[in-house]
């Protein structure tokens, strides 16, 4: 380590106290978290904002899916953006609001659970998990009052159990005060959630398949982005699909543009062929 480091850090070597990073850089460089700084009084200017998210358990995990939209206003600000990361091997962070802030919070959220296995020799709880990602949740609140708000979506499964258990995925919303509430079957976040939560409402059924659960999101985010004009639906032209994770005993694993290309054909032939309004 550098000097330069050593001053951004001081007392790096007594980080072993504790299993928390954020923790650890909140006491010694406040300055350096997405959230650490004091905004000017005034408007804030428009900033890209993320929608949106949906996630949903099936028969031996969990998925998440997010549409490749940003906006700024009424401006589309980016079409290739990506809202969905892995968080560690088994679970998986959907970002729907500011983006640069909730960008910013997924890498740290992803060093906070890497720096407290590397503590403690053994992964965190998805409880534990969660309940940490609300903390930094709530450590953002001053600046969502000022209109920079973070929400969002966290899902997994439990490690604890023998390879052979069935996983079973859990899902975990919040609020901008860092509230946390667990959801069941599927939930959705960000600002076309209203259309994709009621599409879940129709196409989740128990027992779904891994595959089937994908074919949900898909249609999920599609119906969203028929009705919000923040959710950008699956692009044919620029062949951009929804970013789409899976999360079993495996781990997480990202569902390849190939597979997601023949679901979004697959589902547009069929509602052409139905010759479908709404």
């Amino acid at each position: 380590m550098d000097a330069h480091s050593r001053s951004e850090f001081p007392a790096l070597e007594g980080a072993g106290s504790s299993s928390s990073f954020l923790d650890h850089v909140s006491r010694n460089n406040p300055g350096l978290l997405p959230f650490g700084r004091a905004l000017p009084a005034g408007t804030m200017p428009a900033t890209p904002h993320g929608t949106t998210i949906v996630a949903l358990s099936f028969e031996g995990g969990v998925l998440m899916a997010g549409d490749r939209r940003a906006t700024m206003g009424s401006m589309i600000a980016n079409r290739h953006i990506e809202k969905v990361f892995p968080a560690d091997k088994y679970s998986v962070l959907g970002i729907a609001g500011t983006a640069g802030i909730a960008i910013d919070m997924v890498r740290l959220f992803q060093v906070e659970l890497e720096h407290y296995e590397k503590i403690e020799g053994t992964l965190l709880s998805l409880e534990g998990k969660a309940n940490r990602l609300g903390a930094m949740v709530r450590a953002n609140l001053p600046m969502a009052l000022q209109g920079l708000s973070v929400v969002p979506l966290f899902a997994g499964i439990e490690t604890g159990g023998a390879e052979t258990d069935q996983a079973v995925g859990r899902l975990f919303s919040y609020d901008v005060t860092g509230g946390r509430y667990e959801e069941l079957e599927h939930h959705s976040v960000g600002s076309g959630s209203v259309f994709a939560r009621g599409a879940l409402k129709k196409l989740w059924h128990p027992g779904l398949t891994a595959q089937q659960a994908v074919e949900v999101a898909i249609e999920a985010l599609f119906d969203a982005s028929d009705d919000d004009s923040a959710t950008g639906g699956p692009d044919l032209v620029r062949r951009l699909w929804p970013v789409v994770y899976v999360v079993t005993h495996d781990g997480a694993t990202r569902v390849g543009d190939d597979a997601l290309a023949m679901v979004v054909q697959t589902m547009v032939t069929r509602r052409s062929l139905e010759r479908r309004e709404s």
